[in-house]
C-alpha cells in the first residue's frame, strides 16, 4: 500500500490507547475513518481529535466479540464509506488468572474479544478488502502471543491463536494472488490503561491502581510509538511488527532456549505477575 491518502481505514478499540493514536496519525495521512469502540463518548473523543486533523471520521459503538454486531458494522461501513481499504483489528482486553483459579466466564470474556473480535473482524471486512484491490488487515497480538507466562494462560492463548490465523491469512491471500497485505502485530508494554480496565483473580490478584502504577514504570513504549510502527508495517507489507525492547526479547528466547524457555523464566516470571511487574 503506497498510500493511505483516501483510504477508509476501519480501527477497533479506537477510543484510548493504540486505537487512539493510531487514529490520529492515520487522520494526519489524509486516510478516511472509521472508529469503533464500546465506549461511544471515548470513541467520539476521538472523531474529534480526527477532525482537527482534517480528516473525514465517524464514531461507530461496537463490541467486537459480538459476531452479528461486527458484521452489521461492516454494513454501516459500507453505507457510509462504500467499503474498506484497511481493517486494524486492535481491540483487547488482559487477564490475570491461574489456570485453576480461572472461572469459565473471564475466559470466554477474553476469548471473544482479543481472539474472536479478530476473527470476526477480519472475515466481515476481508471480502471488502479484497474487492478494493488495495486492502490490508492488521491483527494486534502481543509479545504474549511469542512467549508463554504464568498468569497469562487465557490472554496467551487468544494471542497466539491471533498470530496463527492472521501467518494463515497472509498465505491465503498470497496463494490466492489478492492484493491484500496482512500484518501481526507483537506490542510489548504499552503505556495504556490495559491494565487497570483489565480482570484478575487468586493468588494474581491486587490493587489495581497499585498493579498499573507498576506497569506504568516498566512499559517501554508509548502509545504514539506504537502506532507510528503499525503503520510504517502497512506501508512496507511487512509480515510481523515487534514494538518495543520487550518485544524483541521476547521474539527472541524462545528461538534461542527452545522450550526450556518455560523451565527457566516460570519462578521469575511468576515473581513478577504476584507483585504486578
Amino acid at each position: 500500500m503506497k498510500t493511505l491518502a483516501g483510504k477508509t481505514v476501519v480501527v477497533t478499540g479506537a477510543g484510548s490507547g493504540i486505537g487512539r493514536s493510531l487514529a490520529v496519525q492515520l487522520a494526519g495521512k489524509g486516510a478516511r475513518l472509521a472508529l469503533s469502540d464500546v465506549n461511544l463518548d471515548a470513541v467520539s473523543e476521538t472523531v474529534a481529535l480526527c477532525g482537527k486533523a482534517g480528516a473525514e471520521a465517524a464514531p461507530f459503538t461496537v463490541d467486537v466479540a459480538d459476531r452479528d454486531a461486527v458484521y452489521a458494522h461492516a454494513e454501516d461501513v459500507r453505507s457510509r464509506f462504500g467499503g474498506a481499504n484497511v481493517i486494524i483489528n486492535n481491540a483487547g482486553v488482559s487477564l490475570s488468572a491461574s489456570i485453576v483459579d480461572m472461572t469459565w466466564d473471564d475466559f470466554d470474556w477474553i476469548m471473544g474479544i482479543d481472539f474472536w473480535g479478530v476473527a470476526h473482524g477480519t472475515k466481515a471486512f476481508l471480502p471488502d478488502l479484497i474487492a478494493s484491490g488495495d486492502g490490508h488487515v492488521v491483527n494486534v497480538s502481543s509479545v504474549f502471543g511469542l512467549m508463554s507466562i504464568p498468569a497469562q494462560s487465557a490472554y496467551n492463548a487468544a494471542k497466539f491463536a491471533v498470530r496463527g490465523f492472521t501467518g494463515s491469512l497472509r498465505q491465503e491471500m498470497i496463494s490466492a494472488g489478492h492484493n491484500v497485505g496482512v500484518t501481526c502485530v507483537h506490542p510489548g508494554g504499552i503505556k495504556t490503561g490495559i491494565v487497570r480496565n483489565g480482570r484478575q483473580s487468586g493468588e494474581f490478584a491486587q490493587d489495581l491502581k497499585v498493579k498499573d502504577d507498576n506497569f506504568q514504570k516498566i512499559a517501554f513504549t508509548r502509545p504514539e510509538t506504537a502506532a507510528k510502527k503499525i503503520i510504517k508495517g502497512i506501508e512496507k507489507n511487512k509480515p510481523k511488527v515487534l514494538i518495543g525492547p520487550d518485544a524483541r526479547l521476547f521474539d527472541a528466547l524462545p528461538r534461542l532456549l527452545g522450550g526450556r524457555y518455560q523451565d527457566v523464566m516460570a519462578r521469575p516470571m511468576a515473581a513478577g505477575q504476584r507483585i504486578g511487574q
